[in-house]
């Protein structure tokens, strides 16, 4: 593991480099230097065929001067840009630099394209052809990779496209959502609410919210220790979006809809991670987006 944490690499292709260039240098001048013993013909000897000869003549001035011009510009390069070790190179050319210059540049240019929008409410936008057009591709690029191509979401990432949201859906709280992240963390409750047949009682009783399959009997002992759940999720379970704490009656499950999975949240809690996308996509790209989504979860078509 330590050759990925040392400079040992580093230096070692540095060094390759530097021996490679300079004897590429070498070669040219010691072939430009060096007489091959030739016949007074001008032959080295060499005869194929009968009467092929092998001529001794020297390289052409043009491959020569190739060679030359390309030892030159790997000096320079090196110079110029990193390519040996830690080296910056005097240009100070990073490839994030290069990125965020075209980045930039491409917002500038789409920048007229969004003013229009910067002007509209999310609901209008949500109804704009160009717009909808404009911010599924932008969720296709920035979004499908964990809430799935349709926004139905899969296995710990939220269907969009429900109306149930854990932050709040207003177009407000979605955009707050997009440009700053979440942080969702449900801390391990075993402790508090009691035995292992306790958390067992109060995972009957969650079902039961939402009328998934569930022990009644269970459920209904696991309604007073449910009172340790309440801090969060509300006295009726209905979510609080200040923490973005789920509803838990209305049967919309991203991970254990049934007692094993319940308990295996509260008896070891679970943390989810949003990542903030206001460094990524402009102001005007979120609003975009976040008129697509509102639009899916409020089934408003694009007119």
């Amino acid at each position: 593991m330590s050759d990925f944490t040392s400079n040992f690499w580093s230096v070692y292709v540095s060094g390759i480099t530097i021996i490679s260039i300079a004897a590429c240098a070498l070669l040219l001048w010691f072939t430009g230097k060096a007489k091959a013993m030739t016949a007074s013909d001008n032959t080295t000897g060499h005869v194929w065929d009968g009467d092929l000869r092998e001529m001794n003549n020297p390289l052409p001035r043009w491959w020569v001067g190739l060679f030359i011009i390309t030892i030159v510009f790997s000096v320079v390069y090196l110079y110029l840009y990193p390519g040996l070790g830690g080296s910056p190179g005097s240009a100070g050319w990073t490839s994030q630099g290069q990125y965020d210059a075209e980045v930039a540049k491409g917002n500038a240019e789409v920048a007229p394209l969004y003013a229009k929008f910067l002007a509209m409410t999310v609901e209008d936008v949500s109804r704009d052809p160009q717009a909808h057009a404009i911010g599924e591709r932008l969720f296709m690029n920035n979004c499908s990779q964990c809430h799935g191509s349709d926004a139905h979401g899969s296995k710990e990432f939220p269907n969009l496209t429900s109306g149930h949201w854990m932050w709040g859906g207003t177009p407000d709280k979605l955009i707050e959502t997009v440009t700053g992240g979440r942080k969702g963390q449900m801390p391990t409750m075993a402790a508090a609410v009691g035995t292992a047949e306790d958390v067992k009682n109060v995972a009957n009783y969650v079902l039961s919210l939402s009328n998934n399959p569930h022990d009644s009997v269970r459920a209904e002992l696991g309604k007073s220790k449910f009172v340790v759940c309440a801090a969060c999720h509300g006295p009726e379970a209905k979510g609080n979006p200040v923490l973005g704490a789920p509803n838990l009656t209305d049967g919309i499950w991203s991970r254990g809809f049934n007692e094993a999975g319940i308990i295996n949240q509260v008896t070891n809690g679970r943390a989810r991670v949003m990542p903030a996308q206001g460094g990524r996509l402009t102001e005007a790209q979120i609003r975009v987006l976040v008129a697509y989504v509102w639009g899916l979860s409020n089934n408003v078509a694009a007119k």
